[in-house]
């Protein structure tokens, strides 16, 4: 139980670690997580919604065989088209 406690301690630590050194610091980084995880979640409420209607609709046959998985080839080049870091504001001399 302690080897659990502590792999999760130093997954977050490592997290925490990786995020601050990117540049932009702590809070942008975890700002481009939070929306991240939005996308994913909205991702995958589109293919839940998607492949229920699949299954509905097309009990049989190749749509039923081979939608769910194209569906998820789109869905996944979507998110990696989505989910690129914004661009960089330019630094401003002080």
């Amino acid at each position: 139980m302690r080897a659990i406690v502590f792999g999760l301690v130093l997954m977050a630590a490592v997290s925490v670690i990786v995020l601050s050194i990117r540049p932009g610091g702590l809070r942008r980084q975890l700002r481009l997580a939070a929306r991240r995880l939005r996308l994913v979640l909205v991702l995958g409420g589109v293919y839940l919604i998607l492949s229920t209607v699949i299954r509905v609709f097309f009990p049989d046959g190749w749509v039923s065989d081979y939608g769910p998985p194209v569906m998820a080839l789109v869905l996944a080049g979507a998110f990696l088209v989505l989910a690129q870091d914004p661009a960089m504001p330019p630094q401003t001399k002080h």
